[in-house]
């Protein structure tokens, strides 16, 4: 039995009357969080992640963000021009291989490549760490997962249209679009931990000096969905929200597919 205001109830009834009770909604309709585990657990696949490259780099070819590539018969891969080769194959996310849209947000450059190594990782879990947990608390774990995966695939789509052959890996797309929602999120939040203003001004300074050593193409993918899902968001009107948002969240996906798919033909990249 427990103890009640007025005498004491069985533990059945007590889980009947909680399931009566209306749970808790953020400002944005999602359900609050004591503890990020989203955001704890995007963090985690990008360590393991990393980890696995560590043991195998190989794979960084084979799960990176690239539009069209050319596979040889000893398995690597090789820069795709145009033309055909014998013995190669083509391949990339304009010949199915769709999983690179979504995989190469969780792999980074290890120490010792002629990019950044080692601080690639560091300062996108630190950039996610701090950012996630925000957001995860003002938005419920399912919405911040979909801006979070939404900024992944609008990142990647950017990539393919704009840059088909360079190839992309890094959580910062998605970072970008995270960025990008609190901004436009902040506008109605009763307290802004961070500084959107400066925020926002910091990662389009970084959008610019990062160009000439990291994909541009996939920050100003990301930033754009985020941007896009974050209004989805903010401006769903309060009858059927839940509903208003996830077409909204929907509609941006969907807005990069076509895209993704009309760059794919009017490059010819499948041909």
């Amino acid at each position: 039995m427990r103890e009640a205001p007025v005498g004491f109830r069985c533990p059945e009834c007590v889980k009947t009357d909680n399931k009566t009770v209306r749970q808790a909604r953020t400002l944005f309709g999602g359900r609050p969080v004591a503890t990020p585990w989203a955001t704890y657990t995007l963090i985690l696949l990008n360590v393991l992640a990393y980890a696995a490259e560590l043991v195998k780099p190989a794979l960084i070819d084979r799960f990176d963000v690239i539009g069209v590539t050319l596979r040889g018969s000893d398995g690597a891969y090789y820069v795709a021009d145009g033309a055909r080769y014998a013995g190669f194959t083509p391949a990339g996310v304009a010949h199915g291989e769709w999983w690179r849209l979504f995989t190469g947000a969780f792999l980074h450059e290890l120490p010792g490549s002629s990019g950044i190594g080692l601080t690639h990782i560091l300062f996108n879990m630190i950039w996610l760490w701090t950012l996630g947990r925000i957001l995860e608390d003002r938005l419920g774990r399912l919405r911040f997962l979909a801006v979070f995966f939404i900024g992944a695939l609008g990142s990647s789509v950017m990539v393919v249209a704009l840059d088909p052959t360079g190839g992309a890996i890094g959580e910062s797309g998605a970072g970008f679009a995270l960025v990008a929602a609190y901004y436009i999120l902040s506008r109605r939040m009763n307290d802004r931990p961070l500084d959107p203003k400066q925020l926002i001004i910091g990662t389009l300074l970084w959008l610019v000096l990062s160009a000439g050593f990291a994909s541009w193409q996939g920050h100003l993918g990301g930033l754009l969905a985020g941007g896009l899902a974050g209004l989805g968001i903010a401006l769903a009107p309060r009858l059927r929200r839940t509903a208003w948002q996830a077409a909204a969240l929907g509609g941006v996906a969907l807005v990069f597919v076509v895209l993704l798919v009309a760059a794919i033909r009017l490059r010819g990249l499948a041909s």
